[in-house]
């Protein structure tokens, strides 16, 4: 057997890692070599300007770019095998087919790795089809999709290894349980700064996540800790290597709740050796579109007015306006009013202007005839149609002075001007006027944006974005059906959606993963239901709160949550500041302070910074995610994890409404190894059991 025994794997590793230096130096010779090359070619281009014909310089030039895209691609390559440098593989697997003599082993790692003399694979990337049979198959019959179709035969051997700076601290031979052995040993160490690759403890039912090529859609429901944001991007990075000749990171997008999250999940396609991609928020998308149209309340503040305080009343008729709009069936509505104002919202009259007279039947048919475009676009046509084939009285073509008076005249046909009042139209429409409110300063309420829009698009249309071939949105639980409607309108390419229906922050205006269903009637669903996040007792501890019968908590034990009561508030401060004490000695690296409200994350951090802890705020202003100590807000902290997790307020008062729920919910399940909750007077009774 090739290096059957462990020594000699440990030998076969310094054999790869002296190879991975060496093909290192030659680089960094190549790379200096190609910037010697382009000096010495501009030296050349400018001490022979005046000498050289226009067929020259342009020939240089191309030369020079070459030279440059040449030293480009060998940074890049140089950039992976400094990672593999690292930890060169984390795989393998010996595999035989047919009436093979002796099988092959293929060692796996993040980026493959041949010398550059050689013709063998050392190292085989993990996206590459052999890799696949590292995720599905134990010892025994397995099979992988090649070009030429699936490729059967029997793995004879499997090993899994973690190497760490070119060192090997640990293998594993084959066995059923070779995932869940590295899975306890990476799961039990502290969290990272950022979200990291998983490559090396991807599992089964993740693996045909990543690998679903077939899918126009995929929505992937995953309980909290399921990992489905980093399978998600993991799923990227795949297609990016599967279809390199068509796709690149610039035609990839993601939809981000916010700039913190954008961060923290940053580091992890760098990681797999592609660029980083784009992100946007659907506001961002939302205030592009509607530029000039007026501006709007934003969906964090829609959230802090229906959280409101302990003696805030929300106003009734703001929940009824955000939950009839972010129905299913307001979608439906929509559509038909669309078409209603295509059949009757155009009303042609005859127009006599400077000796030219078109009849209303020639207007009319002219409209029908100009199909489906955007209304602006549509009523533009109808006129440049009907001056192109009519004549004035002597016979002549419409004159250039009677043209700008006959193109306003078809524009006044359509009953509304502009967006804003074919939206309220539509409520009118309706029969229900009241569900359109300004909000003070003449702001649009939040859960007016996306059916705005989408009339907008109807109106006026949108530039598509064509450049876009795969789009990636997260969260998927706080988007409404119409914001999803509006999403299949600007981007008509493949899309990964995910999410938890359990972290809503919004119970009023949430999706399931049915109502998305509807809107994306072909997509591809998938459930995610191994949490690997947090140990079995906080799980336990979470699930109380949100009980989930199906979710399966990895098999990783801890100390039990601790609820701890405190006589006032003055008291729980201090209990917050002593558990900050007690983690900054406690190994651990992150510790997440997670309230309710901005303003309660607010007073806690001012109350910890003056005691001289180094501590971080995040909040909606922030940009970037911290390692350490930091503060926020459930809200903000969907999405991120932390080692431990302090949750203060947990009274009656603060935690009292189903929202109140949901957000509770989603603070606890962001702890990883250690859970407190605490409160003044009577706690929360959503923890009284």
């Amino acid at each position: 057997m090739f290096n059957g025994t462990e020594a000699e794997e440990r030998r076969y590793l310094e054999v790869i890692v002296a190879k991975l230096h060496q093909a290192l130096k030659e680089m960094d010779d190549k790379v200096s070599s190609t910037y010697e090359a382009v000096i010495e070619a501009k030296k050349y281009l400018w001490d022979n300007a005046a000498a050289l014909d226009p067929a020259e310089r342009a020939a240089n030039r191309v030369d020079v770019s070459l030279v440059i895209d040449l030293g480009e691609k060998t940074i890049a390559k140089r950039r992976r095998v400094q990672k593999l440098l690292q930890s060169p593989y984390f795989g393998r697997v010996d595999f035989k087919v047919g009436q093979q003599t002796k099988p092959d082993s293929f060692y796996i790692g993040v980026h493959s790795f041949t010398e550059e003399n050689g013709h063998d694979n050392l190292i085989y990337d993990w996206r590459s089809p052999v890799a696949s049979m590292f995720y599905d198959f134990e010892v025994g019959q397995a099979f992988y999709s090649a070009p030429v179709g699936e490729v059967h035969g029997e793995i004879g051997l499997k090993r899994q290894y973690k190497i760490n700076q070119g060192a090997m601290e640990y293998m594993i031979e084959s066995s059923m349980t070779i995932h869940d052995d590295v899975l306890q040993k990476e799961l039990s160490g502290p969290s990272n700064e950022r979200m990291k690759n998983i490559v090396a403890t991807i599992q089964k039912e993740q693996n045909a996540i990543i690998r679903n090529e077939a899918a126009h859609e995929l929505i992937i429901q995953g309980v909290a800790g399921s990992g489905k944001t980093s399978v998600a991007l993991h799923r990227v990075a795949f297609l990016l290597y599967r279809y390199k000749e068509t796709l690149n990171s610039r035609n990839v997008l993601i939809i981000s709740p916010n700039k913190v999250f954008s961060d923290y999940i940053s580091n992890v396609l760098p990681e797999l050796g592609e660029e980083k991609i784009m992100e946007v928020s659907l506001e961002e998308l939302a205030a592009k579109e509607l530029s000039g149209i007026g501006k709007f309340q934003t969906f964090y503040e829609q959230v802090s007015e229906l959280l409101g305080g302990p003696d805030d009343k929300t106003d009734d008729t703001v929940i009824e306006r955000i939950k009839y709009k972010a129905s299913a069936e307001f979608i439906g509505q929509i559509v038909a009013f669309i078409q209603y104002a295509d059949e009757h919202y155009f009303s042609p009259e005859e127009i006599a202007i400077d000796k030219v007279t078109i009849s209303k039947e020639a207007l009319f048919s002219s409209y029908l005839a100009s199909g489906r475009l955007p209304v602006k676009s549509r009523l533009e046509k109808t006129a440049a149609h009907v001056m192109a084939n009519c004549k004035d009285v002597d016979g002549n073509r419409v004159p250039a002075s009677a043209s700008k008076k006959i193109k306003t005249a078809v524009k006044k046909m359509f009953k509304c001007q502009d967006v804003l009042s074919l939206y309220k139209e539509f409520y009118r429409y309706l029969g229900k006027p009241d569900l359109f409110k300004l909000k003070q300063g003449k702001k649009l309420e939040y859960s007016d944006v996306f059916p705005l829009l989408y009339l907008k698009i109807y109106f006026e249309g949108a530039a598509p974005f064509d450049f876009v071939k795969h789009l990636l949105v997260d969260e998927m639980q706080d988007y409404t059906p119409i914001q999803y409607a509006v999403l299949s309108k600007l981007f008509k390419c493949k899309k990964t959606i995910l999410g938890d229906s359990s972290q809503s922050v919004n119970p009023y205006s949430s999706s399931s993963l049915a109502e998305i269903k509807k809107v994306f009637p072909e997509a591809d669903t998938v459930e995610l239901l191994k949490s690997y996040r947090s140990t079995v007792e906080i799980t336990t501890f979470a699930q109380k709160l949100k009980p989930n019968s199906q979710l399966i908590p990895i098999e990783r034990h801890g100390e039990e949550p601790l609820i701890l009561p405190c006589h006032s508030p003055r008291d729980e401060m201090d209990a917050v500041r002593r558990l900050t004490g007690d983690f900054l000695v406690s190994g651990l690296h992150s510790l997440g302070i997670i309230c309710k409200t901005h303003a309660q994350a607010e007073e806690v951090y001012a109350k910890l910074k003056d005691r001289g802890y180094k501590i971080h705020l995040l909040d909606f202003n922030s940009e970037q995610f911290h390692e350490g100590i930091v503060v926020t807000y459930a809200h903000l902290a969907k999405g991120l994890e932390f080692d431990q997790v302090i949750v203060p307020f947990a009274d009656a008062s603060t935690y009292r409404t189903e929202l109140d729920k949901s957000l509770l919910y989603i603070a606890c399940s962001r702890a990883m190894h250690r859970l407190t909750v605490t409160y003044a007077g009577a706690i929360t009774p959503f923890l009284k059991s």
